[in-house]
């Protein structure tokens, strides 16, 4: 019966982080972005993010997002200082027609820091991609 049920590859979706000016607090604050490379766009894309170290957890955040447009992004949370000294891991799942694809990004931790920013696609800034 397991042998029956495929799981699609997850291609051209990814997750990141990126270190923007807030203008509004007048700081640089870490984002979360998911990103659409494909030329299909995503829908009912459900993300679930949490952070973890051993004992240590932060609560479970579930965001929802109707529609990604083909190569174009949304943002998904404003992750705290604090959080990126913890694994950090992004559980996605979206459909492309009535095919459900899910994938789980993985920031390990200390991975994120100013001296990892690296280009980002579609985004058109620096950041970090989650593996």
């Amino acid at each position: 019966m397991k042998k029956d049920i495929e799981i699609p590859l997850v291609k051209d979706v990814y997750v990141a982080i990126a270190h923007e000016w807030n203008k509004e607090f007048l700081s640089k604050d870490w984002n979360a972005y998911i990103l659409n490379g494909g030329s299909t766009p995503i829908e009912m894309v459900l993300i679930v993010s949490k952070g973890f170290d051993g004992a240590t957890k932060t609560s479970v955040m579930r965001h929802a997002i109707a529609v990604v447009a083909a190569n174009s992004f949304e943002k998904i949370e404003v992750v705290q200082e604090e959080v990126l000294a913890l694994t950090n891991e992004f559980f996605v799942t979206y459909y492309i027609g009535s095919t459900l694809f899910e994938k789980r990004f993985t920031f390990k931790k200390g991975s994120v820091s100013e001296s990892a920013l690296t280009p980002l696609p579609i985004l058109g800034q620096e950041g970090i991609m989650a593996q």
